[in-house]
């Protein structure tokens, strides 16, 4: 063994945990490629709020980097943080669009979120509430993340589309960024069958290269397009978030927004992963979930202070989980290859979402496995993990198909006569998403 790979043995505990620095190398070479769209995707929703693009691109690079450098470290969870999907559209298009607050504003509430995030955090009311989700549930939470993943992989793939009438179909199969998904897809699941390692990375680059051969993907015209060595601009964001501006407006409109969905969003994917990782024991207790849940929060902090809007667990990581990745090495990979990506920011905008798509249905379909661990005989625990798996892809949410679970959990239990069966823990959070709900219709 070198002493490079003593070193890593040593942080990262790679024989303990069964592995290797090979795998979990390519497993986090996996987790970046299916996770590089948000550099591009986040900067434009950004950019809408109307912070300025190159110096939304850098915070959105920056924040991922440090919060997932966090993980690797601290956690020693192979797990990405980046700027959250929906978190960034709310603060973009109701924040700044609807309640028309300056996007420094936006970024102060997003500063306050990440300070009560740490102080849940340190006065151990996240945890505890983690720990009072019954088990049936924290089943249910890994499949619900599963069908969201695979349905946002056919909504990037084309394979489904918006329906006026019946809300969603099969979408235009001929055109060729479907059919290449579709090429990709079945690919990927034969390599899967054949146990070829990297099977995910190779199909996404696959489909990439079938893009760029059928006229999907433009091809690179020079060096100029694929590599630019000037870093983009992050000043015109570095600490211009206005926390007075926020706290002034009302921690219990955005902020409590901004916390409440952050909360249980990073809770669904921190649970959902960690049980596909197997860093799950048998009762449910999560390994370093403290440690996991701090890094969330500094990340969050950091990331106003950056530029960007909230950070959270991704579930986008379960790919390279589903290539074997296990330690805290992982994310370190997704890591420096985001800042790797400040000099190469047009190459990694080479692979489109098509080519990535077909990595987030299998990665849903490997998630369904859990299954078999729900009991559904028991109608006070199977209907509220049915509602917890079906609402998330069918709102688009991992918090709102949380938010059902427990609020049918603690009502159907009580009703049935079996409410010393539900904490009073479980009780305050139900209360708080009804809360959430309300002030969201109002």
């Amino acid at each position: 063994m070198t002493d490079n790979q003593g070193l890593l043995e040593r942080m990262f505990r790679l024989t303990e945990k069964g592995t290797t620095v090979k795998t979990e190398l390519l497993a986090g070479l996996t987790t970046f490629v299916a996770l590089a769209y948000i550099i591009f995707v986040n900067p434009n929703i950004l950019a809408d709020a109307g912070i300025p693009k190159e110096a939304a691109i850098a915070s959105t690079i920056y924040a991922t980097a440090v919060a997932t450098i966090l993980m690797a470290l601290w956690a020693n969870f192979p797990i990405a943080v980046a700027p959250g999907m929906g978190l960034n559209a709310f603060f973009a298009y109701y924040v700044v669009g609807v309640l028309h607050l300056s996007w420094q504003v936006a970024l102060g509430a997003v500063f306050l979120s990440g300070i009560l995030f740490l102080i849940l955090t340190f006065g151990g009311i996240r945890q505890a509430i983690i720990r009072a989700v019954p088990l049936n549930l924290k089943c249910a939470i890994g499949i619900g993340i599963g069908l969201f993943i695979a349905f946002i992989g056919l909504k990037n793939a084309g394979i489904i589309v918006a329906n006026q009438a019946t809300f969603v179909t099969v979408g235009h199969l001929t055109a060729i960024e479907s059919l290449l998904a579709c090429v990709g897809l079945v690919l990927t699941a034969a390599l899967m069958a054949r146990n070829v390692k990297g099977s995910i990375l190779i199909g996404i680059l696959a489909t990439t290269l079938l893009g760029m051969v059928f006229g999907a993907v433009p091809l690179p015209k020079g060096m100029s397009d694929i590599m630019s060595f000037k870093l983009p601009d992050i000043m015109p964001t570095f600490l211009q978030l206005d926390i007075m501006g926020a706290w002034q407006y009302g921690i219990f409109s955005i902020i409590f927004t901004f916390t409440i969905v952050e909360l249980f969003d990073n809770m669904g994917t921190l649970i959902g992963l960690t049980r596909k990782a197997k860093l799950m024991d048998d009762k449910g207790e999560i390994e370093n979930l403290d440690k996991a849940l701090t890094t969330d929060a500094f990340g969050t902090v950091i990331s106003a202070g950056l530029g960007t809007s909230t950070v959270t667990s991704y579930i986008e990581s379960a790919a390279g989980i589903a290539e074997g990745g296990k330690t805290g090495l992982t994310s370190l990979t997704v890591a420096v290859l985001f800042l790797v990506a400040l000099f190469f920011a047009p190459l990694v905008g080479l692979v489109p979402g098509f080519a990535t798509a077909p990595a987030l249905i299998i990665v849903g379909a490997l998630m369904m496995a859990e299954i078999g661990q729900v009991n559904f005989t028991d109608f006070t625990e199977g209907i509220p993990a049915f509602l917890t798996i079906i609402m998330m892809p069918l709102t688009f949410s991992i918090a709102n198909g949380f938010a059902f679970g427990f609020i049918s959990y603690a009502f159907i239990k009580a009703l049935a006569g079996r409410a010393k069966e539900v904490s009073w823990i479980m009780w305050l959070v139900s209360a708080a998403f009804l809360a959430n709900f309300y002030m969201r219709l109002h």
